[in-house]
This record gives structure tokens, C-alpha cells and sequence, in this order.
């Protein structure tokens, strides 16, 4: 059998008959890696029962719709994420730093979804007595889920065949290697083909399948970028390890929004539920202190509500220094120029710190007026009542822009005590508001600064 030599692309997965020092698709310097590839008979294969099937073309009016078939986790969180459970047939890419928490949930998963076949667990890292410590840790006893300690993909794929589960899980796909191809397990072209296979027996036999990968420092998913095209959802799972909360978010999802979030919270018995997330991140916020506000951000259709807390102090360097933590830097660096430009505020000379509690990251703009207000907050030493909640996009000439889901926002903060809510006036619509919540709506952000302190 004809053997040859590749140069493929660690970071998009390209390929190359020589060596290059920059690559032609992404751009990446030094990412050329050299590996033999021995292509695969199609008798094994055929062998592994992954033999090509004829397909006839069918007209696009004549194939019917229908609600696809999902099984239900009983995890409220992974449910929310996944768009309201595990669709038939679809391929699962779950990612996150080690010890993060993905094997855990995975395991918790297999416990309570309601699969009318079998799970096969497929660990490639772990032996199975290793499974079963942590599967007696959680709790973990159903009597559906087979185990079993796996690196080859041949034979993966025979216990696919044997057992024919409705789930299956990888753990994790860089350790899976093919025998067809000589390079290491892990490498662009192992990657690649272990999960083109995983995802033929996927669509082929209406098999859903969960992969397990490892991350970069960068804390992108390792191997070729093509991984994350080919599958159809993505779930990264954020959080310090050793800090208690762990955040799933889908980046990717053909069954459902992206924008969703699940929160967890790790404990010894394995991660749980949050289904307050608001209550959880407001937890331990101090009283009458000054560079503290809270917003309410929307995730997918969950609003949260999030304490932004900023401290500003004279700078001892020519150049401030700025930092932000859960926010953008460079969205930062903007609302500090428009409170010195159009507000007033001398911040040339200040240090700025900016950070959002419980490792939350906010992308969305509604987020502008609450960092706003802590950072003049912090500036004037004036604080802001416990009571005050802030939403509104803040534009270049410091005016307040309306947001979506107003509505939402409110009843979230009315929910948990907030009684004096500042919106944008641009949301001029009749509002259905809370009983005992009273709404400021605002249209630059010096008048809005001047509600909490006339010396504006």
C-alpha cells in the first residue's frame, strides 16, 4: 500500500505536499507539522461496517418535515444548552482546561438521560476501574451504561457495532489513534480522521455521539479547526478550577440558540444545578461601597443579573495603567474616553480596574452603563444604592441607547429586590412593570450621573 509524506496545519488543519513557513489558509507562522498518512482500505471499512451506501437523490419537496427525536437529560442546565435535549443521529463537542469538569458531567449525564438503548462509555485516557471510583463518587448506577477502556478506533468501532447504544461517549478524541495512519494519536490527520469516522456511525445508525477534547493554552479546542466545523454542536466549559462555578456554553449548535448558557456549581457529589444564577453572582456583594454596580446581561433567553465592580486610583507611571477582567479591554478603554470626553472626568492619570464577580464574561453592549457608572463611581468615591439597577448601551457621544428585552431585565431585577431601575428613554414603549419597582430612563450619561451625585 502507497505510503506518503504530508505537511499539515496544527491551527486550520491544511494540507500541504511540502513544507511552508506560513500557512496559506489561516495565516499561522510555524504551524507546518510533517506526519505519514497510509490511507485506509475500503475493505476494513467494510470490515468495521462502514461501508460506503448508495444514496439516491430524492426531490427537496418531497422530503417531509418533522420535530426531530430528542431524549431528555433530567439536567436542566445541559438541556438548555443542547436546545432541549440530545437530537438523534447528532455528533457533541464538549472542550474545556483539565479537571475542568467534562468527564464529571458526562458521567452525570449518562445517569438520567432516557435513552431507549444503551450507553457506551468509551474511555481512551482512564481504565475502567478508574470510571467506576468516580461513577460510585456521583452516584452514578444505571444499569444502561456499558464501559469501556478503548484507544483503537477498529476496536471502538466493533464495540459500536456489537452493542449498538443510542449514546455514545469518547474520552477523549486526541487519545483515539487509526491504524490506518502512522502518525501519533493526537496529530491533525488522527484527529481528523477518528472524527469523520465517529461521525459516519453517527448519522449512518442514529447514534448520538459525545466527544470529549482536550484545549490549548490559548484554551482553543487542540487539533485541526475542521474538528469544529464537522460536528454539530459545540459546548465549552469555562471556569477556574478551583473555583466553584463552571459555565457551559455552546459556541456552536444546529439544534438550538447559541447563546444560551448552563450554570454548575462543583462539589464533592459532582457538579449541580444553579437555577438562580442571579442570586449565586450577587452572593457576598458589600453594602454602601463606592465602584460597585449591577446590570443585568442577557444570555440566550436567561437574564442575569452581575455586580461590575471598578477601582480607579492615581497612576505612579506616565502611561495608565487599564485592566479588565469579564468585560472587553478594548470596550473599556472606549467608555473610559467618553467619560472623559463628554463627561469630564480627568482619567488621564488614573489607574483602571475593571471586573466582573463570579467569572462571568459579559459580550453583550447593555452592559456599557453599568461599567460606566462604577467607573465614576469608584473616580468621585460616590456610591451607588444597593438598590439600583443599571441597563443601557452607552454611544460615542455618551448618549444611552435602547436595548432589547427590556421587560425581561426588569422583572429579573424586581425579582431579587431591585426597586430603582435606570433605563434607556429610547425604550419608549408602555412598560408592564413590577409592582414597587419605579424605572429612571435616561438619555445621555451625564444626566444619568447626575442622578446619583449633583457634583457632576
Amino acid at each position: 500500500m502507497k505510503v506518503k509524506t504530508v505537511f499539515f496545519c496544527s491551527e486550520c488543519g491544511y494540507e500541504s505536499p511540502k513544507w511552508l513557513g506560513k500557512c496559506p489558509a489561516c495565516s499561522s507562522w510555524n504551524t507546518m507539522v510533517e506526519e505519514t498518512v497510509k490511507p485506509e482500505s475500503n475493505k476494513s471499512l467494510a470490515a468495521a461496517g462502514l461501508g460506503k451506501k448508495n444514496a439516491a437523490p430524492r426531490p427537496l419537496k418531497d422530503i417531509t418535515l418533522g420535530g426531530e427525536h430528542r431524549w431528555k437529560t433530567h439536567i436542566a442546565e445541559l438541556d438548555r444548552v443542547l436546545g432541549g435535549g440530545i437530537v438523534r443521529g447528532s455528533m457533541v463537542l464538549v472542550g474545556g482546561d483539565p479537571g475542568i469538569g467534562k468527564s464529571t458531567l458526562l458521567l452525570q449525564m449518562c445517569e438520567t438521560v432516557a435513552a431507549e438503548g444503551g450507553i457506551l462509555y468509551i474511555s481512551a485516557e482512564e481504565s475502567a476501574k478508574q470510571i467506576k471510583m468516580r461513577a460510585d463518587r456521583l452516584g452514578v448506577t444505571n444499569p444502561k451504561i456499558l464501559l469501556l477502556a478503548e484507544t483503537e478506533l477498529g476496536g471502538i468501532c466493533q464495540a459500536i457495532s456489537d452493542t449498538a447504544p443510542s449514546v455514545v461517549i469518547i474520552d477523549s478524541v486526541q487519545t483515539v489513534s487509526s491504524d490506518g495512519i502512522t502518525s501519533a494519536a493526537g496529530s491533525v490527520s488522527q484527529v481528523r480522521e477518528v472524527t469523520q469516522t465517529l461521525m459516519r456511525i453517527a448519522k449512518e445508525n442514529a447514534i448520538s455521539v459525545f466527544i470529549v477534547g482536550h484545549v490549548t493554552k490559548e484554551g482553543a479546542i487542540a487539533g485541526p479547526k475542521v474538528l469544529e466545523h464537522m460536528v454539530d454542536c459545540v459546548l465549552y466549559f469555562e471556569g477556574e478550577r478551583h473555583q466553584m462555578h463552571r459555565i457551559l456554553r455552546a459556541v456552536k449548535n444546529r439544534f438550538g440558540s447559541t447563546n444560551e448558557i448552563g450554570v454548575f456549581e462543583m462539589s464533592d457529589s459532582g457538579l449541580a444545578e444553579v437555577t438562580n444564577p442571579s442570586l449565586m453572582l450577587l452572593s457576598g456583594r458589600p453594602e454602601n461601597a463606592s465602584g460597585s454596580c449591577v446590570i443585568c446581561a442577557l444570555e440566550g433567553t436567561r437574564p442575569m443579573l452581575v455586580e461590575v465592580q471598578a477601582l480607579v486610583s492615581r497612576s505612579n507611571f506616565p502611561a495608565p495603567r487599564r485592566m479588565a477582567t469579564g468585560v472587553d479591554y478594548n470596550r473599556v478603554s472606549l467608555l473610559i474616553a467618553v467619560l472623559e470626553k463628554r463627561v469630564g472626568l480627568n482619567l488621564a492619570t488614573q489607574d483602571a480596574y475593571v471586573n466582573v464577580t463570579g467569572g462571568i464574561r459579559i459580550d453583550e453592549p447593555a452592559a456599557d452603563l453599568g461599567i460606566a457608572l462604577a467607573i465614576a463611581s469608584s473616580f468621585k468615591n460616590a456610591v451607588i444604592p444597593n438598590n439600583v439597577l443599571a441597563i443601557g448601551e452607552i454611544g460615542l457621544t455618551g448618549e444611552v441607547r435602547a436595548v432589547g428585552s427590556i421587560e425581561k431585565r426588569i422583572a429579573e431585577g424586581a425579582k431579587l429586590g431591585f426597586d430603582t431601575i435606570i433605563i434607556p428613554s429610547a425604550n419608549e414603549k408602555k412598560l408592564d412593570l413590577p409592582q414597587g419597582v419605579t424605572v429612571h430612563k435616561v438619555s445621555h450619561l451625564l444626566d444619568t450621573l447626575r442622578f446619583f451625585n449633583k457634583s457632576f
